[in-house]
């Protein structure tokens, strides 16, 4: 019988993808203990479980070139395991050089590709093992054998059956509570056992396990085969989320009973994998519904009093369960931030190998969700603050004993939730910002006048190094100094209707604080009005409002300037920067204070409009390409209205 893997392959990919990031933070976790002279019996365990499931599964993927890398490092964990010791940082580096490299191949499967596993870190996989087992291992353990050259037949999909006696065998496994798809794994069961022998009778069949269905989460299966039981076990212990395994041998006229299922026992919470681009099309779905309800309300205003009570009423009731869905969908697409913080402690401890510094990441506020959405686009941004602060930050040891401090730095990640937004914070106690040399290197690179620069406070100083160019780093690296990066920061930021704010205190350290929304999908955003256009500034960008006419404001080097809470801020005129032309002169106008690259601007509309809940959608080229719109959302009556980014209006 063949099997159709490839309906699989996605499952395999995502399942090997978690194991991986287990297996690597568990590494960096194991090295941290070991380090605070804790027991790692714990955190070798661990490992060597995430590397046993990986195995079995590529096994049953028949994904030989992976399996075999994974049987490698589970070698390698195996001799650790007997040594009883914390493995050491060489040892540690090439494990984790092992996840990157099983990554690397994972998506290669995906993909639909076989590939091959590396010779030279099979082989230093090898050398690593001998070395841990040629020191004395532990007293009630016995040395592990040595690797095998390939992969042995118990190993490999399907096994070869051994030399022997026929015999009819009886398997009942049972799939464990936490498994999402227990059919799933009775269908690579039964894949499995095809490789043994002949299959006599499985329930549930395997037309069954295809449709997803397995009462009762066992399976039981009749197979001939001159396999032994141990063997047959062996062949089964590589599929992970298996909670029990029996292997008997039955007299071959012996019926194959049906499974009792437990009294009592009702259907089993059932759960589902769905892609992301799926949630991503359910949310657009939702969206468009919000959206065509507030239409339908619209155009009911217009209608004759008699009918209009019944349309509202229908009305009111389609909006009531277009935002139940739209909540629903959005629930489902709230992910913890652990997806993002499990990779920071691994990157620092790369780099701090790398420069040669001492370094405790300590995160917390992990259990908080926001929206995948949001999660994808600030992971960059916090992993480039994360290595600033360990490469740019941080002192070395002898740096900071000289200066009285531990010679381990300290970077801490923390998150909480503020009514509906999220705030991360990046904090580390390293050598501080200079806000000086921040405001000369501006002043140099022409990004800032020098009066301007000496007007700002320090705050808004320590800005100046999310600036193009603008850097006070004494050493250029691969990770930081060239001026790079920061400004990337704060627009991935912005653009996601959030804030950056950076504190710092020379020879303290300094703490990067975002403020983020908990979802992109929908955003408070201040309507206004330019001549016939209407245009809308998400309500995080804003600060204030004002009248004035642009004739009577002070004017400093040329520009308009409004008094704005004990400061002036430049005024530009909205018409002029979409290209729609200036107002009327002496006319008196609304003047909204936001945020620009440099600092507080002033932005003068002809109308406010008022504020609203606005369903955005993102820009497709070419409009993604004009500089200053940021999204897209549709008003009740039909009409498109732009989301502004005004630090890239300002600035082009």
């Amino acid at each position: 019988m063949n099997w159709d893997l490839s309906k699989y392959l996605a499952l395999f990919v995502s399942e090997s993808r978690e194991h991986l990031d287990a297996f690597s933070a568990g590494l960096v976790r194991l090295e941290k203990a070991g380090g605070a002279g804790e027991d790692p019996a714990a955190g070798v365990d661990e490992l060597f479980r995430h590397a046993h499931s990986l195995k079995g599964m590529a096994a049953a993927m028949q994904q030989e070139g992976i399996a075999l890398v994974a049987h490698r490092a589970e070698d390698v964990i195996g001799a650790i395991r007997a040594r009883g010791e914390t493995p050491s940082p060489e040892v540690v580096d090439l494990l984790l050089a092992v996840t990157d490299a099983l990554s690397e191949m994972v998506q290669e499967a995906g993909g639909g590709g076989q590939p091959a596993a590396p010779e030279e870190l099979a082989g230093r996989l090898d050398a690593a093992a001998g070395v841990l087992r040629g020191a004395p291992a532990l007293a009630d353990e016995a040395p592990l054998a040595a690797p095998p050259a390939r992969l042995s037949a118990a190993e490999k999909s399907p096994p070869v059956p051994a030399r022997g006696r026929t015999r009819r065998l009886r398997v009942e496994v049972e799939v464990t509570e936490s498994s999402p798809v227990p059919a799933v794994r009775g269908f690579l069961v039964l894949k499995r056992l095809e490789g043994s022998g002949p299959v006599v009778s499985s329930i549930p069949a395997a037309e069954e396990l295809r449709a997803g269905r397995m009462p009762g989460r066992t399976l039981a299966v009749e197979i001939e085969t001159d396999l032994a039981i141990p063997e047959v076990e062996r062949t089964l212990a590589q599929i992970a989320d298996l909670a029990r395994i029996e292997v008997r041998e039955v007299e071959e006229a012996a019926p194959a009973p049906v499974p009792p299922r437990p009294e009592g026992a009702g259907e089993p919470a059932r759960t589902v994998r769905i892609r992301a681009e799926m949630l991503d099309e359910f949310l657009d779905v939702s969206g468009e519904l919000l959206l065509a309800t507030a239409r339908l309300r619209e155009l009911g205003r217009a209608m004759p009093e008699a009918g209009r009570r019944a349309h509202e009423e229908g009305v009111d009731r389609l909006q009531a369960i277009a935002k139940d869905l739209h909540g629903r969908v959005m629930t489902a697409r709230m992910t913890p931030l652990t997806i993002l913080t499990d990779r920071l402690p691994r990157a620092a401890r790369d780099l701090a190998r790398r420069t040669g510094k001492q370094v405790d990441v300590v995160v917390t506020g992990t259990g908080i969700e926001v929206d995948r959405a949001l999660l994808d686009e600030i992971s960059d941004p916090v992993l480039h603050l994360l290595r600033n602060a360990v490469d740019h930050g941080l002192e070395t040891a002898a740096e900071r004993i000289a200066a009285g401090k531990r010679p381990t730095g300290r970077v801490e990640v923390s998150a909480r939730r503020e009514r509906d937004r999220v705030i991360l914070e990046v904090t580390d106690d390293g050598r501080g910002m200079d806000p000086d040399a921040l405001r000369r290197s501006a002043v140099a690179r022409g990004a800032i006048g020098a009066e301007a620069a000496a007007a700002l406070p320090d705050p808004e100083a320590l800005l100046l190094s999310c600036l193009p160019g603008v850097s006070t780093a004494g050493r250029v690296t691969d990770v930081s100094g060239r001026g790079v990066g920061m400004d990337a920061v704060k627009r991935s930021v912005e653009a996601l209707s959030g804030t950056l704010a950076i504190q710092s205190t020379r020879g303290k350290g300094t703490r990067f604080t975002l403020r983020l929304p908990l979802t992109v999908a929908m955003q408070p955003v201040l309507l206004v009005r330019v001549g016939q256009e209407i245009v809308a500034i998400p309500v995080s960008k804003v600060y204030g409002a004002a009248q004035a006419s642009m004739e009577g404001l002070d004017r400093a080097g040329g520009s308009p300037q409004l008094a704005f809470a004990g400061g002036h801020v430049p005024v530009h005129d909205l018409g002029e920067l979409l290209g729609a032309g200036a107002a009327a002169p002496g006319v008196r106008r609304s003047i909204v204070i936001t945020e620009s690259d440099t600092g507080r601007v002033g932005l003068a509309v002809d109308q406010l409009l008022g504020q609203q809940e606005a369903v955005l959608k993102p820009l497709h080229s070419p409009l993604s390409l004009v500089p200053g719109l940021s999204a897209v959302t549709v008003l009740g009556n039909g009409r498109p209205v732009f989301v502004l980014d005004v630090p890239r209006l300002v600035a082009a």
